[in-house]
């Protein structure tokens, strides 16, 4: 029993490798047509479809966008000119008064009173001028039958200059009497918005030289915008006014601006004129002031706002635009994918511009207006691969306001 069972487990043994073998030579065979299956599977998928769009042309103008300030086009300090006592406040506070408009009146009587006591004192010098121009024409008629002297005739004719010098000054003190009783009605020498009155009636107010503050008037129409351009800034206007491809700043360059709380589209809805430029860039903050003008007819701007202005960084010229989805990072290069003539798909490095409006972006160079850029599937290409384009077109994202 011994050796039966011996030679049974021993022809077993001897069966098994037979067995393994043929086991995996199956396995391997299943596993060679498994990939003849695949290869043959990925040779006869087609290439993958793409949309593709030729770069949009459009005529724009290239703006730069400054930060700044709303200022008033005159501000004016009211003081008292003249002393006394406050009798009449004209306006209430805050609201728009007219050029010439009474706003306060200080205490008149004094200042009658000077003027009236001015009047007489001309008076008296003009009769003092008839004197003597009697008496010098009676020293005429003496003279000539030599009956007073030559000295006393001569003293007839300086009398009557020192009369008539003193009818001048007399009406120069009338004449400033007057200006001082004008001065107790404090008008308003612009337009605009008043601000609150600063003294009440009954008090008492100081005229030159510590003169009193009464209130503060701003002119609202028009306005100006005040901001700061960079120096570098500065440097690219007068590289571009240099070469003509732009009008100077200092000319009555047309702008744009908006408010902070209007939406962020393309729609600026206020528009002026540059007016002013510094003369000199300051070496602290290396910037340099300009200022724009802009109509206020519906007062609705006030001075000391903040707001955004534009101001044209080039002429109006014919730019190719593609979607910033459609540009790929490659380190320091930014590149397109493009459909060639025969479906391969082709990576172009271009040079980009700023943004546009509705995710679009300017395209400086690198491309021509017949290139077939894809806009959809980049994740499905990589260059030189056959590709299916497929027609669509690059419009700005909805919403834009373009």
């Amino acid at each position: 029993m011994r050796v039966g069972f011996a030679h049974r487990t021993c022809r077993f043994f001897a069966l098994l490798p037979v067995t393994l073998a043929a086991g995996m030579a199956l396995a391997l065979s299943g596993c060679n047509e498994g990939g003849d299956n695949a290869e043959s599977a990925s040779a006869s998928m087609p290439p993958p479809p793409v949309t593709v769009a030729a770069p949009l042309v459009q005529r724009i103008t290239e703006w730069d966008e400054f930060t700044g300030r709303f200022e008033a086009t005159e501000s004016v300090d009211i003081r008292a000119r003249v002393s006394g006592y406050l009798q009449a406040v004209n306006f209430s506070d805050g609201q728009l008064v007219e050029q010439g408009q009474v706003l306060f009146v200080i205490d008149p009587r004094p200042y009658e009173a000077a003027v009236a006591a001015a009047r007489a004192q001309v008076e008296s010098a003009r009769a003092r001028v008839d004197l003597a121009d009697a008496e010098l024409r009676r020293a005429g008629q003496l003279v000539d039958r030599s009956a007073i002297s030559q000295s006393t005739y001569d003293q007839r004719v300086q009398e009557k200059r020192v009369a008539e010098a003193e009818v001048s000054r007399a009406e120069a003190a009338l004449q400033q009497a007057q200006l001082e009783l004008e001065f107790t009605s404090v008008r308003a020498p612009i337009s605009g918005r008043i601000s609150n009155r600063r003294v009440d009636l009954g008090n008492l107010v100081s005229g030159d030289p510590n003169a009193t503050l009464l209130t503060s008037l701003v002119a609202l129409d028009p306005i100006y915008f005040v901001f700061d351009m960079s120096e570098n800034e500065l440097l690219a206007y007068q590289r571009a006014v240099a070469s003509g491809e732009l009008r100077s700043t200092r000319d009555a360059v047309p702008i744009q601006v908006r408010l902070p709380d209007e939406p962020d589209t393309d729609t600026w809805p206020r528009a002026g004129t540059m007016n002013f430029v510094d003369n000199r860039v300051d070496p602290n903050s290396g910037t340099i002031r300009a200022r724009a003008i802009l109509p206020n007819e519906d007062l609705f701007l006030t001075p000391g706002q903040f707001g955004r202005l534009r101001l044209p960084a080039s002429l109006e010229y014919e730019a190719l635009l593609v979607p910033d989805s459609a540009i790929l990072i490659d380190q320091s290069n930014r590149i397109v994918m493009v459909v060639g003539p025969d479906d391969t798909v082709e990576p172009r490095v271009i040079r980009p511009g700023p943004s546009r409006p509705g995710g679009l972006r300017i395209v400086r160079s690198g491309l021509e207006p017949s290139d077939r850029v894809i806009i959809n599937g980049l994740m499905r290409v990589r260059p030189g691969m056959k590709v299916t384009p497929q027609p669509g077109v690059i419009e700005p994202e909805p919403g834009s306001g373009s």
